[in-house]
């Protein structure tokens, strides 16, 4: 689907930021709960969401909010390209929540040159680079060196900056709009939260579960089954959940259908949130899980090496693994269940330091800089 090269704006509207998010299909998921979040600390701020053509999004077409339905999701990353090169011959700010290194080059090859200050934003959440890979986005930092970039860990804004762009900022990826736990609620369960996927660990969930029946436990688990945006999951987990659906353990409790805002947020108090993600791919990368858990007082269980073991760390509100064997599992619940009411005070006190107001602000910032400026250049 080939999009005419002329302006959004024939005539004299509002400006509205343009948010393009391909894989936003439904109020479930990652991408749902950060645009809820960004709109939550920016209320003034006006939207326009170009997303996925079958998205199912009840009560979100607002005055701030305007939907666009328009990707299809087999040719999304070709019609970004030409949303791209639509939405910069127009005068609104492009923000891009999820980017990729491919909606960086995408973007670049479809500005009519260089693009000035407050046109585009881009916020990755995860981004590697190889030796080839990190010389090429020199190359992009020297064609566009007014791009607003924006990474969720250190790392990522490090690798941002090493490349030559100069406005790069991290914004942590604190999704709830919730206000927080006033104070610890007693234990209830374990938890495993969000999507699940080989690289959040979820074979060591299905081991645990499965030990947890071998040995005869009572310890109650929650465990999240649900796929990516479009429902699917990888091969691995795919398998691990045939061997979770055998298991007999009486004290699980599967969630396999996708959860609104409200009903995620209701995991978390009362949890000890498990996180045994791989710490090849979190090592840069940072889960929004973790935030979410801290805000409920849920105190986290995940391993060395990872974005999340690092707060875990400072604050003391959980405990860091070196392995991710079940049995070592198994201890640190056990560890946590009987600190719970002194790991679930440390988890709300480091809280505090994700506020999503103050998280946001970096970005938010820069977008209504940007919209105003746009719209009344001096």
């Amino acid at each position: 689907m080939i999009l005419s090269d002329q302006p959004a704006h024939a005539g004299s509207p509002p400006l509205r930021i343009e948010v393009v998010e391909p894989t936003l299909v439904s109020e479930a998921g990652h991408c749902a709960a950060l645009f809820r979040g960004l709109q939550a600390a920016a209320p003034d701020l006006p939207f326009r969401l170009w997303i996925d053509r079958a998205a199912a999004l009840p009560g979100w077409n607002t005055q701030r909010a305007q939907l666009a339905p328009h990707f299809y999701r087999r040719w999304r990353k070709w019609q970004a390209y030409w949303l791209y090169r639509r939405l910069l011959r127009a005068p609104a700010p492009v923000l891009v929540p999820t980017a990729t290194y491919l909606d960086l080059r995408s973007l670049d090859l479809a500005a009519p040159g260089p693009l000035g200050p407050g046109r585009a934003y881009l916020y990755f959440h995860k981004l590697r680079v190889s030796a080839r890979r990190q010389q090429a986005l020199g190359e992009l930092a020297r064609r566009q060196p007014h791009l607003e970039l924006f990474g969720t860990s250190e790392e990522i804004v490090a690798r941002l900056r090493a490349a030559g762009f100069a406005r790069v900022h991290r914004v942590l990826p604190v999704l709830s709009s919730a206000a927080p736990a006033r104070a610890a609620q007693p234990f209830r369960r374990l938890l495993s939260a969000g999507a699940a996927r080989a690289d959040k660990g979820f074979t060591h969930i299905v081991e645990l579960v499965e030990l947890l029946e071998r040995s005869g436990s009572t310890l109650p688990i929650a465990v999240q089954t649900s796929g990516d945006h479009y429902g699917r999951h990888d091969e691995q987990t795919t398998a691990d959940l045939e061997r979770l659906r055998r298991c007999r353990y009486p004290q699980l409790e599967l969630l396999p259908d996708t959860l609104d805002a409200g009903q995620y947020a209701a995991l978390f108090p009362g949890a000890i949130c498990l996180q045994p993600y791989a710490p090849a791919e979190y090592a840069d990368k940072m889960s929004a899980v973790t935030f979410d858990a801290l805000r409920a007082g849920a105190p986290v269980i995940t391993l060395a090496g990872t974005t999340m073991a690092r707060i875990v760390a400072q604050s003391g509100a959980g405990v860091v693994l070196a392995q991710a064997q079940p049995e070592a599992l198994l201890q640190a619940a056990s560890t946590v269940v009987a600190r719970y009411p002194e790991l679930g005070a440390r988890a709300l006190a480091a809280s505090q330091a994700y506020a999503p107001d103050t998280s946001w602000a970096p970005l938010v910032e820069a977008l209504r800089s940007g919209l105003h400026g746009t719209a009344n250049p001096k």
